[in-house]
C-alpha cells in the first residue's frame, strides 16, 4: 500500500460579507492510504487548527460545477475577475464560507489523481488482499 501524502499550503480568504473577508493560512493534504479524502487544515490563529475532511470526488466537481449538500457544498465563481472556489462549511460551531483559488486547488487535485487515478481508490485500501487473507484456509499445526 502506497504511503504517499500530497500537500499544498495556500491561504483561502474567509469571507465575512460581500465586501470584506479575512486571509486564514491553509493546507490541503491528501494521503494515498486514505484515497477517497481530502483534508484541509486551517490556521486561524489559535492553538487548535481547524481541521475538515471530505469526499476528493466532491472537490474534483466543485471545481468545474455546483455540487454537495449538507455539511459541505462546493462551487466555481468569479471574485475581482479571477476563478475560484467556493467552499460552504457547516457544522454545529458554526458557517463558514471560504474562497480559494481555483488554480491552485486544480493544480493540487491533479496532483493527487496522479498518485491515485479515479476509480483505482480501492486497490490503495488492500481490500481485496485482506478479503483474500480473511477467506485463506487457516493451517493447524499437528499436536
Amino acid at each position: 500500500m502506497k504511503k504517499t501524502v500530497v500537500e499544498r499550503e495556500l491561504q483561502v480568504n474567509l469571507v465575512l460579507s460581500p465586501e470584506r473577508s479575512v486571509p486564514v493560512p491553509a493546507r490541503l493534504t491528501y494521503r494515498a492510504d486514505d484515497p477517497y479524502a481530502v483534508h484541509i487544515t486551517f490556521h486561524i490563529g489559535s492553538d487548535h487548527p481547524v481541521d475538515w475532511t471530505f469526499a476528493r470526488d466532491l472537490l474534483v466537481e466543485g471545481v468545474f460545477r455546483p455540487c454537495g449538500g449538507g455539511d459541505v457544498r462546493v462551487w466555481p465563481t468569479k471574485s475581482g475577475g479571477r476563478s475560484v472556489v467556493l467552499m460552504a462549511l457547516s457544522s454545529p460551531d458554526g458557517d463558514a464560507l471560504l474562497e480559494a483559488s481555483s488554480a491552485v486547488v486544480s493544480g493540487w487535485l491533479e496532483r493527487t489523481l496522479k498518485v491515485v487515478p479515479p476509480g483505482s481508490e480501492t486497490e490503495q485500501l488492500g481490500i481485496d488482499d485482506g478479503l483474500a487473507e480473511l477467506l485463506s484456509p487457516t493451517r493447524t499445526e499437528d499436536a
